[in-house]
């Protein structure tokens, strides 16, 4: 029966891992919301496995759970860069 909420949770999953980090690694000034999406992904597996608890499904969960920490250790450890400040164009 676990075989079964593992069959619908592997593809979203591997789909975020590999999305979620393509997105963290190229597009740097949406890491907070890519972050919390992977978050997410993790929660509804981590339901799923709730549910039908499975070895594969924990090992599925484990490597995503991976994924997530190192992607939230990495934007803790970047430096942030100072905000631009704004140009303001002075009519003379």
């Amino acid at each position: 029966m676990s075989q079964e909420m593992f069959n619908a949770l592997i593809l979203p999953l591997l789909f975020s891992m590999a999305g979620g980090t393509y997105a963290y690694l190229r597009f740097p000034e949406r890491r907070p919301s890519v972050l919390l999406t992977l978050i997410l992904f993790q929660l509804v597996g981590s339901a799923g496995h709730t549910m039908e608890p499975g070895e594969a499904l924990f090992g599925l969960l484990g490597l995503h759970g991976l994924v997530v920490f190192g992607l939230l250790v990495h934007g803790l450890l970047t430096p942030q860069g100072e905000p631009a400040t704004e140009r303001v164009r002075q009519d003379k």
